[in-house]
């Protein structure tokens, strides 16, 4: 009985592999083009499995887009999530949240640049979106948890689009300067990004005696 449960989970943690595979794969390939205009055979070349092989992890190219975009937002939240809960100060926990934002794109640039053409080109079924939807609400509550610890009375849930909206923007801006090395375009990011934890701030009274 043991060796058959240690073969199960070898085959288990085998399909895993493979299945984040085929999702860094189509992660390269949406990243050029928006996943409606992708052939399952380009994602199957960019991993290099057959195309037969591809169809038994995902059915189509849009089922393969939320996957790949519900795993990589979970690993950014959960990034975001632990730098917050390690903050010992609410305006801290909000400068590491912006921190663990930029420094998970910048190294995801793939994931990124997927991001930008499904915001500007892209559309799902009802049943995608939700799916896609139940990560992006998990975000904004991150979002919306630190601004409640600065004492912010607002609708925090405007202001955390506002945030995400505001991030994004700088990314897109920024992320590319000519000239720079990483270093300095991420420290540069971050300093842009930390005008909003300054102003928040302000507005919450937190720097008042």
């Amino acid at each position: 009985m043991k060796i058959k449960n240690t073969m199960s989970q070898l085959k288990t943690r085998e399909r895993e592999e493979r299945k984040n595979l085929i999702i860094d794969a189509a992660e390269q390939v949406f990243s050029a083009k928006p996943f409606n205009k992708v052939s399952m055979r380009e994602i199957a070349v960019e991993a290099g499995i057959a195309p037969s092989s591809l169809y038994t992890y995902f059915p189509n190219q849009e089922l393969l887009f939320v996957e790949a975009t519900v795993r990589d937002s979970n690993r950014l939240i959960d990034e975001m999530e632990k730098m917050l809960d390690n903050a010992d100060q609410p305006d801290q926990g909000l400068k590491r949240v912006i921190e663990a934002f930029i420094d998970f794109i910048s190294s995801h640039d793939s994931y990124f640049r997927m991001m930008v053409i499904f915001m500007t080109v892209g559309s799902l079924n009802p049943e995608s979106f939700e799916k896609l939807n139940d990560v992006v609400r998990r975000g904004f509550a991150v979002f919306e948890t630190v601004f409640k610890k600065m004492g912010y009375e607002g609708n925090s849930r405007i202001l955390a689009h506002y945030f995400f909206a505001m991030l994004n923007g700088i990314l897109v801006t920024f992320r590319k300067l000519e000239g720079r090395s990483d270093e300095v375009i991420i420290a540069h990011m971050k300093r842009v990004a930390n005008v909003f934890s300054e102003l928040l701030v302000q507005s919450t009274g937190r720097n008042q005696p």
